[in-house]
């Protein structure tokens, strides 16, 4: 799983509402799909997207699967998320530092 294939697949809004119905636990296909637009079937296309791209994972329950966010599988998106977030704080430091007023100091006598 990259990256790029997590981006990609959560560029479907409907996948996006998937996943974040997923944030409450482990569901059913015809529990996601309650409220959505879309029907069951679809829903079901929209899991395996999710689940190629390392978002989700599912088990057997009896006759049924349930899917659950895959938490390994969002590292790799968090991790380079959390990049941006660094570059951002370092050229804030660097900026404060380049613009902040410079201080004497005055020997102690």
């Amino acid at each position: 799983m990259s990256y790029q294939n997590a981006l990609t697949a959560l560029a479907d809004p409907t996948r996006r509402s998937v996943l974040e119905r997923l944030r409450m636990g482990p569901m059913a296909v015809g529990d996601i799909a309650a409220d959505l637009p879309v029907s069951r079937p679809a829903v079901s296309q929209h899991l395996k997207v999710l689940k190629e791209a390392g978002l989700v994972r599912d088990t057997a329950a009896g006759t049924r699967r349930l899917y659950e966010v895959d938490m390994s599988g969002l590292a790799e998106l968090h991790s380079w998320l959390d990049g941006f977030w660094g570059d951002a704080l370092r050229a804030f430091k660097d900026e404060v530092e380049r613009t902040a007023p410079r201080r004497r100091t005055r020997a102690v006598k």
